[in-house]
């Protein structure tokens, strides 16, 4: 499609909404529309190390999970039970929205500890994401898995750790009640100490519209904090090539071009949600250019 943003903006959003043909290009209009029309402009934060690497999306059989991005490297094991089984690896949308939270909550308020009760269930659920029936079940994993798995960071090209076999939290992420009438978080939460001075000397802000407006699709959510944290950076254009892109973004794709394809998508509803982004598709890869923050306030 056309630039949507100015389509939107010239022609208004029925007109965009006409020009939608596919499943794919109404969700990219609503979005835009959605981040075009914000007022409040929340603003939430991640560790720029998850702006360079990622979780997985899907479940993963294998217990140690690696992904690469620009000289950073993710290692992340999984934790086990009081039985001494493996719990798994966090993985998907909900694990990325509960880090989310706490991630922006211990930027805003400079404390590792980070108070829960109600109040990440009512921003789960401002962000589109309901806890209740079978979503109970899927965040309540998610939140053990968090819990307890274990993370290094490995930045330049060596050996250096940025941050060894830390954690998420001290302790664990635990809700009450059951599927059909689900209870409040635990009263707080401590982030691990390593964990929250990382987080606190390389904070990414990000807006909350614009997640809420991508929702749970997990890739889409990886590469628009990607490209909060690096197009503000770059002082040049900067070029990422596909194997680059594949290294970082493609886990679950066994043949690069079936990862290119749903990159693409995530990459328009991603640049749908950040009007300022500015950058070019093409066949060796992708033209990163210098573009304003994703969120003004930042």
């Amino acid at each position: 499609m056309a630039d949507i943003h100015q389509l939107i903006l010239q022609h208004g959003i029925d007109e965009a909404r006409r020009q939608a043909i596919t499943r794919h290009e109404r969700a990219v209009v609503e979005a835009a529309y959605q981040v075009l029309g914000d007022e409040t402009e929340g603003i939430g934060f991640t560790y720029s190390g998850f702006a360079l690497t990622s979780l997985p999306h899907k479940e993963q059989s294998e217990t140690i999970w690696k992904r690469e991005g620009h000289n950073l490297t993710l290692i992340l094991q999984s934790g086990v039970d009081r039985q001494g089984h493996e719990v798994g690896l966090p993985y998907g949308s909900y694990a990325r929205f509960i880090l989310l939270f706490l991630q922006s909550e211990a930027v805003k308020t400079r404390s590792r500890e980070i108070e829960l009760g109600r109040s990440m269930q009512v921003w789960l659920g401002r962000m589109g994401l309901s806890i209740g029936g079978n979503s109970y079940r899927l965040v309540k994993e998610q939140a053990k898995r968090i819990s307890l798995c274990r993370l290094t960071f490995y930045g330049g090209l060596g050996d250096q750790q940025l941050l060894r076999n830390g954690a998420f939290v001290e302790g664990a992420i635990t809700m009450s009640g059951t599927p059909s009438q689900p209870s409040l978080w635990q009263d707080r939460v401590r982030l691990d100490e390593a964990f929250y001075h990382a987080l606190c000397d390389h904070p990414v802000p990000v807006n909350e519209a614009s997640l809420r407006a991508i929702g749970p699709r997990s890739m889409a959510l990886d590469v628009y904090i990607w490209l909060a944290y690096r197009l503000h950076a770059l002082k040049r254009d900067t070029e990422v090539s596909w194997p680059a892109l594949y290294a970082q973004f493609g886990s679950g794709f066994k043949r690069q071009r079936a990862f290119r394809a749903q990159f693409l998508e995530s990459l328009e509803l991603a640049v749908a949600v950040y009007p300022g982004a500015r950058l070019d598709v093409h066949e060796q890869g992708i033209t990163l250019r210098p573009s304003r923050a994703a969120i003004a306030k930042a």
